[in-house]
């Protein structure tokens, strides 16, 4: 993420005014007010910044940072450290599966664990990228721009993520805030399952299967489940959201 010499000094003269971290009017654009929220989030999380590529690799073998998703709702680009927080990518699982509902296209992970010392020289000192808690995502096009910046407008104001919207290169810096996104979830899973049921698989079923029996689509049966891909299992237990 970078912030222009503008942006810190109109965010600097902001931030002598709305002091609070959570005071002023949610938007996408980058101040130091905003990287500052970020930040002061990674440490009341205890993250750990990791300095170096070798530790970024070491995190993710110890499962410390996971894989970023790839399936048919999230695409990823040429990333060096295509690792990130468990929370972040479920956020990417989430909103993948939304935003192809919504587009008709993939969404696309431009950037994830960054180390601290491959850092771009006009990134912040501040970022956290070195945690794993942030992705970029490529800006797209249309409605889709118009729907991807609603969305991360509505988590933001809910306080599960801070999001900027980037101009070079045109993309979306966003920082998952791990505890708060990890409950609010819990919560929708929780309130789905009230009104949902589950599923055994059966030898031969397909998830376009299961879907077209119980009246939904595919993405949503993945989005329930929280499915990386369309591989399922005899004896696997599915959430079919709505009871049906």
């Amino acid at each position: 993420m970078t912030v222009t010499h503008t942006q810190r000094a109109v965010a600097g003269a902001l931030f002598l005014v709305f002091v609070p971290l959570l005071a002023e009017a949610q938007s996408l654009r980058g101040s130091n007010a905003s990287v500052r929220r970020m930040y002061v989030q990674a440490k009341r999380e205890r993250l750990y910044f990791y300095e170096t590529p070798t530790g970024v690799r070491n995190a993710a073998r110890k499962g410390r940072l996971v894989a970023l998703p790839r399936n048919g709702d999230v695409t990823v680009g040429p990333v060096r450290y295509p690792y990130v927080q468990p929370q972040t990518r479920t956020f990417l699982l989430r909103l993948g599966a939304q935003y192809r509902a919504a587009c008709g296209e993939r969404l696309v992970v431009t950037s994830a664990a960054r180390p601290a010392t491959r850092q771009p020289a006009n990134a912040t000192r501040n970022s956290v990228h070195p945690t794993g808690m942030a992705v970029d995502l490529r800006k797209p096009k249309g409605r889709c721009l118009r729907w991807l910046r609603s969305t991360l407008l509505e988590l933001e104001g809910a306080g599960l993520i801070e999001a900027t919207e980037e101009y070079g290169p045109p993309h979306f810096h966003v920082a998952v805030f791990p505890t708060p996104y990890e409950r609010y979830v819990e919560r929708r899973r929780a309130t789905q399952l009230v009104a949902s049921k589950t599923y055994r698989v059966r030898r031969g079923d397909t998830l376009w299967d299961i879907a077209s029996e119980h009246g939904m689509t595919v993405e949503q049966l993945t989005h329930a489940n929280d499915l990386d891909d369309d591989a399922i299992m005899p004896g696997q237990k599915l959430v079919i959201p709505g009871g049906r």
